[in-house]
C-alpha cells in the first residue's frame, strides 16, 4: 500500500476509533509540543476559523492548554473528537505507541499501550501488518518530536510515567540527542 495511502487509512482509523472511545486519553496528557507543531497548529486554526485563546501552556515545556476536567483544549467534547486531528501532538498522532529513552545503552525503546487504556491497541495487537504500518508512522512522527525539542523538555518528557504499556521493540538512537541529553545522566 502506497504510504500516503497508509497514512490517511491510519488516520481514519484513528479518527474513527478514538472518537467512539470513552478512556479519554485527552484529559490530564500534556502532549510536548515542538515550536514547529505549535506553528502548524496555530496556521490550522487560523485557517480553519477555530477559535480557541491561549491554546497552548508551558511548564518546562509546551503543551496544548487544559480546560474543564483538565481536557484538552482541542478535544470537542460533544462529538469526542481532535478538532486539530490533520495536526495534532506528535504523540497523540503516535496513538497507542508511546517511548522511552534507556540512557545505558543508548536505545530508543518503542511501547504500546494495553487494551485496558486504549481499545485500538488492542486492534493492531491482533492485526500484525496494521501494528507495522502504526508503529511506523508513530516511529516517524516521535522521533521528530525527541530530535526537536529542547534537552531540558525532552528530559522532562521521558520522566513521565507511562504505565499499562509494554515494550514491542528498540532501535539505537541518533547520537545528536544522546549528547543532547548528557547533561541528565
Amino acid at each position: 500500500m502506497p504510504q500516503r495511502v497508509a497514512e490517511r487509512t491510519r488516520q481514519a482509523d484513528f479518527f474513527n476509533v478514538c472518537g467512539s472511545c470513552s478512556t479519554s486519553c485527552c484529559s490530564g496528557a500534556r502532549p510536548p509540543l515542538t515550536s514547529r507543531r505549535m506553528a502548524r497548529i496555530r496556521d490550522y486554526l487560523k485557517a480553519n476559523s477555530i477559535a480557541i485563546e491561549n491554546p497552548f501552556e508551558k511548564n518546562v515545556y509546551w503543551f496544548p492548554r487544559e480546560i474543564q476536567d483538565n481536557c484538552c483544549a482541542f478535544l470537542n467534547k460533544s462529538t469526542n473528537k481532535c478538532r486539530i486531528h490533520p495536526v495534532k501532538p506528535e504523540t497523540c498522532v503516535a496513538g497507542p505507541f508511546t517511548f522511552d529513552i534507556n540512557l545505558k545503552t543508548g536505545r530508543i525503546e518503542w511501547f504500546l499501550k494495553t487494551v485496558r487504556i486504549c481499545p485500538l491497541a488492542g486492534a493492531l495487537y491482533r492485526d500484525k501488518r496494521a501494528l507495522n504500518g502504526h508503529l511506523e508512522c508513530a516511529r516517524k512522527e516521535l522521533l521528530e518530536l525527541v530530535h526537536e525539542l529542547d534537552a531540558e523538555a525532552l528530559h522532562a518528557v521521558l520522566k513521565i510515567e507511562e504505565p499499562d504499556t509494554f515494550k514491542i521493540s528498540e532501535e539505537d538512537l541518533d547520537t545528536k540527542v544522546l549528547t543532547k541529553l548528557k547533561p541528565f545522566i
